[in-house]
């Protein structure tokens, strides 16, 4: 079992992070071989329309030669992807659309639609600012045309979303905050423990 665990956030230690980082663990739980990947480190842009892909027998590899076409591949090659993804301005980071255009674009032919053969499922773990019931509600729905994209994998897709950690709260007092905190901790606790599971159960 291979499994790729990606980190769509710019902060390497932030909720969203945290969130992978379990994910990673889970993965291993059972015995995968898991490689963790923070997105925001790579040199890469959007796709390029170089269109090489297009021709006969260059579909499902991405041509233009940069940091992501190398992660690409693998992830044709895995049995299981995990991506967590913040939202900004109610959209996926950016880093995550252009890994998620290329992936996508590369294994499409323009005469016969979805080129992959193989089967990959995925986690898709969304961390937000919003109240979790507002999202789901109001932010979700327009999401709904690139989580679709991840069935081309041809398999199981999970998705999950977590409200995000705010260290601070300076419109309460000190106590008020505090409790706060202890209470969003305690939630992050059992989010990670949900997000564990997901990962575990899916790399079986």
């Amino acid at each position: 079992m291979k499994a790729i665990v990606i980190n769509a956030d710019p902060k390497r230690k932030g909720t969203n992070a945290q969130i992978m980082k379990s994910a990673l663990e889970g993965a291993k739980s059972v015995g995968a071989e898991v490689e963790y990947v923070d997105l925001y480190k790579m040199d890469f842009s959007g796709c390029r329309v170089c269109l090489i892909c297009k021709r006969e027998g260059m579909s499902c590899k991405c041509h233009w030669r940069d940091e992501l076409s190398s992660l690409i591949e693998r992830i044709f090659d895995c049995d299981a992807l995990f991506i967590g993804v913040p939202l900004f301005f109610s959209n996926p980071s950016s880093h995550y659309m252009a890994l998620l255009e290329r992936l996508i674009f590369s294994m499409v032919s323009f005469e016969t639609g979805n080129t992959f053969e193989g089967k990959v499922d995925v986690g898709l773990f969304y961390t937000v600012e919003y109240p979790l019931d507002y999202f789901e509600n109001s932010i979700r729905p327009h999401l709904k045309q690139s989580e679709d994209l991840l069935k081309m994998l041809n398999g199981k897709v999970v998705i999950n979303s977590f409200s995000n950690i705010s260290k601070t709260e300076r419109s309460k007092s000190d106590e008020e905050s505090l409790n706060s905190l202890k209470i969003k901790e305690k939630q992050l606790s059992k989010d990670l423990d949900e997000v564990f599971g997901i990962v575990a159960e899916l790399c079986k």
